[in-house]
């Protein structure tokens, strides 16, 4: 009955919503995604600047910290607020909590005031990124939803490029507090533009309530597991005692929020979402597609400055390649996707091109060019990118209405961790190797083979990840997506 009740109000919502009425909510949710995607690289070229004027450098790292941790075990909790009470409400006040958090960061006289306005930014951060999607995928049948992956897939691109140049331009030519004033203008622009069509997505009344223990128990086993990965190898050695207690901690925090799934009688996240197996599969190879993605995107500029010996300016030009790549296979993947029965095969194709040229970036590192170099990350990216739409398509064509915010919650929830997980974990190889974290700055180390067998080790780890996740789709199953002929294509699919 909620079911239907749910196609009903979606079928309103087509009709009582135009083409350009749809295009601005979408527009109005990228522009609120970009705020905060943009608060994930925008500090980091201005820490130095803000350390200066507020004192306390060594608390530095909680900047951007305490930012990751709560906006990334936000994620699912948004999902399934905004199931039970609606998208409108739910994305202003994500939107009206990250205002106040960039407001309390601006105006932040000292370094604990600012660390607090930064975990107040990610709170109200965490639910753009899942609720982005999710009003794409109330507003989109799924066979269409693809192309609308290019989008997301750009506004990261726009984030990850323009995010540290004007943290630097602010920060030396102006003010640092510039970065979170920023957001103020531009967030208030994105609630005018969503306010009035938002107001057509129907709400359909339903008495259903929080799981407050569910949350609670989820926030802190992430955020006890994000704090492992942040100071392990960096604050503390992997093998102390404080990185094993946070690591035990959060697995019994784990193990307790999975106990409350199966004996909550509405658990936070519902385990019918959970035992499906599209949900299953697709979540995890984005997951690791991403910890493969960014951990790259992180150690690509690295192995530029050491191995080809490039500045630090002219290192992130090396990153266009991949950042480019990874937004053309999006649009390649999005625009094809509703054009063809079996859509999957794009994510085992891309998920297969990005495999062979990490496996040549490891089998190359002692030896390749620039040129090279740029021509491999691209295609990497270009293959992973041709997964993103696939996974995102698929997640959401696997569940009802009722439980959309859920899943595209899980999913972002996942694809934060991973790309997390894989910055933790390149960076142990990195260290292991004696390389430096990235952002401590290198030195060049020549031009022997040695000196790039650290980043050999780094290609195959992102080769081995994006391998499991080609496996993990290939495990997936694929379900005729909504929106066309079903009858066709469940023919077509069986064939």
């Amino acid at each position: 009955m909620t079911d239907t009740l749910h196609r009903n109000a979606m079928a309103a919502t087509g009709s009582a919503l135009s083409e350009p009425e749809k295009n601005v909510i979408i527009g109005g949710v990228l522009l609120s995604m970009l705020l905060a995607a943009l608060d994930q690289t925008i500090v980091a070229p201005a820490m130095p600047t803000i350390g200066k004027a507020l004192g306390h450098s060594d608390y530095l790292p909680w900047v951007v910290t305490g930012y990751l941790l709560t906006a990334t075990a936000m994620a699912p909790l948004y999902g399934k607020i905004s199931d039970i009470y609606g998208r409108r409400p739910t994305i202003f006040a994500a939107i009206i909590i990250f205002l106040v958090g960039s407001l309390i960061s601006a105006l932040a006289p000292n370094m604990l005031t600012l660390i607090v306005g930064r975990a107040v930014q990610g709170l109200g951060g965490g639910g753009l990124f899942a609720l982005a999607q999710t009003v794409i995928g109330d507003l989109v049948p799924p066979k269409e939803r693809a192309r609308y992956a290019a989008w997301i897939s750009g506004t990261w691109a726009v984030a990850s490029i323009a995010g540290p140049l004007l943290g630097g331009t602010f920060a030396e030519h102006l003010h640092w507090s510039l970065i979170f004033w920023i957001n103020i203008p531009l967030g208030l622009v994105a609630m005018a533009i969503i306010n009035k069509p938002l107001r057509k997505l129907p709400t359909v009344a339903r008495a259903h309530r929080i799981d407050g223990a569910g949350a609670l128990l989820l926030v802190a086993a992430t955020s006890l597991l994000l704090l492992a990965l942040n100071w392990g190898g960096s604050r503390y050695p992997w093998l102390s005692a404080v990185i094993f207690g946070l690591l035990g901690a959060s697995v019994v925090l784990w193990f307790a929020f999975a106990l409350r799934l199966r004996r909550a009688s509405e658990p936070l996240i519902s385990l019918e979402v959970l035992a499906n197996p599209i949900v299953r599969y697709g979540t995890l190879a984005m997951f690791l597609a991403q910890g493969a993605n960014v951990g790259l995107s992180v150690y690509i500029p690295v192995y530029a400055q050491t191995f080809h010996g490039l500045s630090a300016s002219s290192s992130g030009v090396v990153m266009l390649g991949l950042l480019l790549g990874t937004v053309c296979g999006a649009t390649t993947s999005g625009r094809t996707i509703p054009r063809i029965v079996h859509y999957k095969r794009m994510a085992l194709v891309g998920g297969a091109l990005a495999f062979l040229c990490l496996a040549a970036l490891a089998a190359l590192a002692g030896r390749t060019s620039l040129v090279a170099l740029e021509m491999l990350t691209f295609a990497a990216g270009f293959g992973s990118g041709m997964t993103f739409p696939v996974a995102t398509i698929s997640v959401q064509n696997a569940v009802d209405q009722a439980h959309l915010g859920v899943a595209t919650g899980v999913l972002t929830f996942l694809r934060s961790l991973g790309g997390a997980l894989g910055v933790a974990a390149f960076g142990a190889i990195a260290l292991g190797n004696g390389l430096p974290l990235a952002g401590e700055g290198v030195e060049p180390l020549g031009t022997t083979a040695i000196s790039a067998v650290p980043f050999t080790y780094i290609f195959i780890a992102s080769a081995a990840a994006m391998a499991a996740a080609l496996a993990l789709f290939h495990l997936m199953p694929e379900k005729p997506l909504r929106g066309r002929d079903e009858s066709a294509v469940a023919a077509a699919v069986e064939q």
